[in-house]
Order: structure tokens, then C-alpha cells, then sequence
């Protein structure tokens, strides 16, 4: 068989297949570009399984463009809470701001409209652009360049950009007339179902037939990809400080910086510690630190006692964490560091770190990465119940 016979009958049975197996996806009910262009969003680097919940509830809660862009950043993040690349959703945010004020509040089907919302780049714009609008755009991620390195046996490293160019090439080829959405669906539904990244279902695939890496028997070692830097690990010290006489049964959060990773969220506080041979530092010098770098905040704590261990991998830097119970003292302050304090949101001067005492309740008001998310919910579960 020749290139060209492999090309038509790749594209003509894979598209066969997809009618009889796609999965009945909440975005695929609709032709609704803002749907399809919220679900790309959330599916970067996250499962479909995990996607479903969080798309529904976003929709229910934004459910168009001019709801999202006129939102508060805060219910934004609240509703992204969990789903982790939070950089996500502000872009997203401040793309739909974009389409309201140049298009009207209707997502464009022009590429280089398309192109210059923040946050999308050539895979999503290719999504978008061919999935609503059925135009013949490649939209080539994880799954489709593992569909295609084992099919055509391309054995170059999909980390390159040269590699990257060739397959949406390919894929432009590949698409035939008029079938631009489902096929592009299709082959990210083949590398999601079938030809899966370890152990692919090649007797229950439908190009199976003339796939160049199964005839050869290296369908496993495909695609090739240079190994990405393991995280760099960071070992930090968490302050859970839990209040006293007017803030007795609640707990101190803070909100991140203006810029940077995880930004504008909230956590507990915490402090960044040298790395030690063991791995991690004993309870006494930490709780020492967690509350020296309270102290130099302008809030006085005292430590109660370890309370957990928790660890969260960011693409780059990987956290480990020990979690110490506080319990918030009271001392002499400057008059102006107390009035801000006392408001429930302490400000010192010397920071622009927002603090505010926070119940169990309050926690629905306020976006938290996930480990502190964690951290918190372990916390409360472990109060006694109120009688």
C-alpha cells in the first residue's frame, strides 16, 4: 500500500469508527463555541473524568461569554478549585473580556482572531476553529501526535517544534472535506480509547491493518519524546493558626501575591526551608521557623503541635510540607499594624500579603490551591462536633 492508500483508508475507518464509539460528552451536545472552547481549556493536562463535574458546574455558574467576562476573578478560581493550573482560568477570563469588547460576546471563527485571545495557542485554536466551526485547522496534542508517530512510524522527538509543524501538516492532509470536526475528534478519541500511551488496544483498533509501528513491532517505544526536568523539590513549613477570643473558631488564611504561581489565591501561611539530608527538619526547629515568619508579619502565634505531612507536584517545583497547629497570641503591636489586624484582614505595612480569619463556612468564599485545600478540610473534619 502506498502513502496515499494509507492516508485514505487511515481517515476513512477511523471516522467509520467514531460514529459508532464517541463518548457522549456534555461539550459534544452542542456546536456551542464558548462550550468547546471552555472544555479545551479545562482538558489541558487534566482526564475527561475529571473535566465532566468542573464543565458543568462552570457553565451552570457562567454559562456565556458575558457572564465570565463581567464575573469577580474570586468566583472564577472558586469554580476552577481543584482543577489545578489555575493560570488557566484567569486567561481564559481575560480572553473572554476579549471577545466581548472586539466581538460582540461571540466567539470568533476567524484564525487570527482566534489566535490573539490570551491563553490560546495552536492546538487550542485548531480546536476551537475546527471542532464548532468545521474548518480544516490541525488541532495536534499528546494524543493525536502518539496516534500519528505510531501509525506512520514517525520516529522523530515530538518535543520538537519541527516534529510538531510536520503533524499539523499531516493533519491538514488527513482531513477529509467537510469533516473537519469529527475527525479531529476522532483522532484525539483513538489516542484517548484505543492507542493509549502504555499498553495500546491494537486488535481492537480501527486502523490496525496498516499501522506502520504495530507491523513492525515498536508500537510501545512510540512516540519518541526527551524526558522533561523532574520537579525541583522545595520543603516548606505551614502555620495553621487557629484564633483566639474574637476569632476563636477560625483559622488564618492568606492571599498570594498579585503575579506568580498561584496567584491571587489563597492559602496558609507558609515558609520556605533549606533542604535537609533527612529529608525533612525536625518539629521543634520548624514550628520555631513557622512562627518566626508569623512574627515578622506582625502576628503572634504559639505552637500547639505537629498535624500533618502533605506534598503537591506543581509542572516545575515540587512542594513537601509540614503542617504545624498555631494558636494565636496577643501582643503589643504598633496602633497601625493593630487596626488593620483586628479587622478581621490583618495588612501590615511592611507587606502588601492580605491575612483574614476564616470559619469552616467561609471557606465556599475564598479559591484555595488544592493541598491547602486538603489541609483545611482534614483540619475541621478533626474538630469536635458542635453540640
Amino acid at each position: 500500500m502506498n502513502q496515499t492508500e494509507q492516508k485514505k483508508f487511515f481517515s476513512h475507518h477511523l471516522l467509520e469508527w467514531y460514529m459508532h464509539n464517541k463518548r457522549d460528552l456534555p461539550w459534544r451536545r452542542h456546536r456551542n463555541p464558548y462550550y468547546i472552547w471552555v472544555s479545551e481549556i479545562m482538558l489541558q493536562q487534566t482526564r475527561v473524568d475529571t473535566v465532566i463535574p468542573y464543565f458543568n458546574r462552570f457553565i451552570e455558574r457562567f454559562p456565556t461569554v458575558e457572564d465570565l467576562a463581567g464575573a469577580p476573578e474570586q468566583d472564577v478560581l472558586k469554580c476552577w478549585e481543584g482543577l489545578g493550573y489555575y493560570s488557566r482560568a484567569r486567561n481564559l477570563q481575560a480572553a473572554a473580556k476579549q471577545v466581548k469588547e472586539l466581538h460582540g460576546g461571540q466567539v470568533p471563527d476567524d484564525k487570527a482572531a482566534v489566535f490573539a485571545l490570551k491563553g490560546v495557542g495552536p492546538y487550542t485554536a485548531g480546536a476551537v476553529l475546527s471542532i464548532a466551526f468545521n474548518k480544516p485547522e490541525p488541532a495536534v496534542d499528546g494524543n493525536v501526535m502518539r496516534v500519528l508517530s505510531r501509525y506512520f512510524l514517525i520516529e522523530e522527538d515530538i518535543m520538537k517544534a519541527s516534529t510538531r509543524s510536520f503533524m499539523e501538516g499531516l493533519v491538514v492532509e488527513l482531513i477529509p472535506e467537510g469533516r473537519a470536526s469529527d475527525f479531529n475528534q476522532a483522532l484525539m478519541e483513538l489516542g484517548a480509547l484505543v492507542c493509549t500511551p502504555k499498553s495500546p488496544h491494537c486488535l481492537t483498533c480501527p486502523v490496525m491493518e496498516h499501522c506502520a509501528a504495530r507491523l513492525e513491532g515498536v508500537e510501545e517505544s512510540l512516540p519518541v519524546k526527551t524526558k522533561a526536568k523532574p520537579p525541583r523539590p522545595e520543603h516548606r513549613v505551614v502555620a495553621l493558626v487557629e484564633g483566639s477570643g474574637e476569632h476563636a473558631g477560625k483559622v488564618l488564611i492568606r492571599q498570594r501575591p498579585q503575579e506568580g504561581l498561584l496567584a491571587r489565591m489563597w492559602e496558609l501561611p507558609h515558609v520556605q526551608v533549606p533542604q535537609s539530608r533527612s529529608g525533612r527538619i525536625p518539629d521543634e526547629p520548624a514550628m520555631d521557623i513557622a512562627i518566626g515568619s508569623l512574627l515578622e508579619e506582625g502576628i503572634a502565634a504559639r505552637p500547639e503541635g505537629y498535624m500533618m505531612d502533605a506534598e503537591h507536584t506543581f509542572s516545575h517545583i515540587h512542594w513537601n510540607l509540614q503542617v504545624y497547629r498555631c494558636r494565636e497570641e496577643f501582643m503589643p503591636f504598633t496602633a497601625e499594624t493593630r487596626a488593620a489586624y483586628e479587622a478581621d484582614a490583618a495588612v501590615p505595612e511592611s507587606t502588601a500579603t492580605e491575612y483574614r480569619w476564616i470559619a469552616e463556612e467561609d471557606m465556599a468564599l475564598y479559591a484555595f490551591p488544592n493541598v491547602f485545600l486538603k489541609i483545611l478540610r482534614e483540619y475541621f473534619k478533626s474538630l469536635p462536633a458542635a453540640t
